[in-house]
This record gives structure tokens, C-alpha cells and sequence, in this order.
């Protein structure tokens, strides 16, 4: 996208292994990232040049998501785990601008996306940032950064946004997501993006492959296993849907593309 992207980073951080967060900003056409990450993202979109599409096609279905919460559920207070580096549209935009008393934290267990979040996203009161694992949720609920702005008391809106894709089938994503539960009041949701296994693009195999080799690991599973991930849950219309139709009645998304298919969305509540 651009060879003049800033290769310096903050002490500490491994800029030769590439993460889903830079090849996810890279997608987006963003600048916190760094030539591994890009070398990755360039190899899947030799194979599939259209491969930011999906990316794209995946902030429209968080924007759906959050706007719907705020808008229409009334909910307040967001936690966005494996949020991924700032972009130029984020959950607390989304949230705030449906209901402006909206306030938001942002987890990452990436040091680089802390480090920039915390540079250009939190505000006093309204955006946190804290370092902290999907696997552990414990940690991230009674961190005092989360506590200190977040009433759970009260229903909580929580944003999967192409995180449980990177969780192994031996680590059980439907556990993983599962754990979460106890720390949410009656009345909070869980928003899920995931890269789905949608079987109309011969293309995607190889695709698996590169994200598999270069990231550590990006799993496609099927709709019916991404269902599974919600239980306990009662999910809301219109269920597992690719990102742009997963409730087009929201905000406005890109044009359609075959390749959305290859993400899909799911709203769930507890009841």
C-alpha cells in the first residue's frame, strides 16, 4: 500500500513477526504496520487481491452491531476484546454516536496495540485501554481500568471481532467464549464476527494456508460451528449471517462482494 510505512516501534517490540492486528490494519489501509506483516497480507492478496473486502466487510458488521446495542437495547458500556489496532472508525465512535453517554474498553494482549491505543484513543471517562487475553477472562474484568469506568451491574455489550478465528479447535473456542458468561449481567450481548469455511472459493485454501503458516494460526470453520460458539446464549435474527447481511438495515456497508461470505456475524444475549 505504501513503502514509506514508519518501521520504528516502541522498546520491546518484535517487529519480525507479523500479527493479525498489522495485516488487519495493513487491510484497511492503515500505517501501524511493519514489513512482515505486509509481506504476509501481500502473499494472500497475490492469491486473492480482493482480500480487504472482508476486512472492511467486518467493521461494517461491528458498526451494525454497536449501533444496535446503543440505539436500539439501550446498552451503554462496551468491552471490545482482541479490539486490534485503532482504525479510522471504532466501537466507541459507533457507541457514541447512537448514545452519547456511551463509554467503552478496549482489550488486546498486542504490546503495539496498546501502545497506540492508548496514544490516540482513550479518553478520560469515555475510552480505556487495557492489556489483556480472551483466555483470561478474570483478569479482564476485574481490571481496575475496566472497573474504574464500567458499572457490571449493569447489561454490557461485548465485541468478538475477528478473535475467536484465531482460537485453536484444541483450546475450544466455544469454551472460550463460555467463560466469559459469569462476568456478564442479565441483558448483555456478545457480538461475534468469524472467517467462515463458506466453500464457494477455491482460492480460500491456500489462503487457510498463508494465514495459518504466517499468523500462527487463522481457522475458517462452518456457520453450524460458529452457531455452537454461542450457546447459553439466545441469538438474535437474523442468526449466523455474512458480515454485509447480517442486519443491512443498519448503517450503510460497502458494495456486495462474493467474498463476504467468507465472514460472518452473530448477535447473542443472555437471558
Amino acid at each position: 500500500m505504501a513503502d514509506d510505512l514508519p518501521e520504528s516501534a516502541p522498546p520491546g517490540i518484535d517487529t519480525s513477526t507479523p500479527t493479525f492486528a498489522r495485516v488487519y490494519d495493513y487491510f484497511l489501509g492503515g500505517k501501524d504496520n511493519f514489513a512482515a506483516d505486509r509481506e504476509v497480507a501481500d502473499m494472500v492478496m497475490r492469491l486473492v487481491p480482493e482480500a480487504p473486502v472482508v476486512a472492511r466487510g467486518n467493521r461494517v458488521a461491528i458498526e451494525r452491531a454497536v449501533t444496535y446495542m446503543a440505539a436500539e437495547l439501550g446498552i451503554d458500556q462496551f468491552v471490545d476484546i482482541g479490539s486490534g489496532l485503532p482504525t479510522s472508525s471504532n466501537v466507541h465512535q459507533f457507541a457514541r454516536t447512537a448514545n452519547p453517554a456511551a463509554r467503552v474498553v478496549y482489550v488486546d494482549n498486542d504490546p503495539i496495540v496498546l501502545a497506540h491505543g492508548r496514544a490516540l484513543l482513550t479518553e478520560t471517562g469515555v475510552a480505556e485501554f487495557i492489556q489483556g487475553d480472551l483466555y483470561e477472562p478474570e483478569k479482564i474484568f476485574t481490571h481496575p481500568a475496566l472497573t474504574g469506568i464500567l458499572d457490571l451491574s449493569r447489561p454490557v455489550g461485548v465485541v468478538l471481532a475477528a478473535i475467536v478465528h484465531h482460537v485453536p479447535d484444541d483450546r475450544d473456542p466455544a469454551h472460550a467464549v463460555r467463560a466469559l458468561h459469569p462476568f456478564l449481567p442479565s441483558g448483555s450481548h456478545v457480538m461475534l464476527t468469524h472467517l467462515h469455511d463458506s466453500g464457494d472459493d477455491p482460492r480460500v485454501e491456500e489462503a487457510k494456508r498463508i494465514l495459518q503458516s504466517g499468523l500462527g494460526g487463522s481457522y475458517f470453520r462452518h456457520s453450524s460451528q460458529i452457531e455452537r460458539f454461542m450457546d447459553g446464549l439466545t441469538i438474535l435474527e437474523p442468526g449466523v449471517a455474512h458480515v454485509t447481511a447480517w442486519r443491512p438495515d443498519g448503517p450503510a456497508g460497502p458494495l456486495e462482494h462474493p467474498l463476504h461470505t467468507q465472514m460472518v456475524a452473530v448477535l447473542g444475549r443472555k437471558d
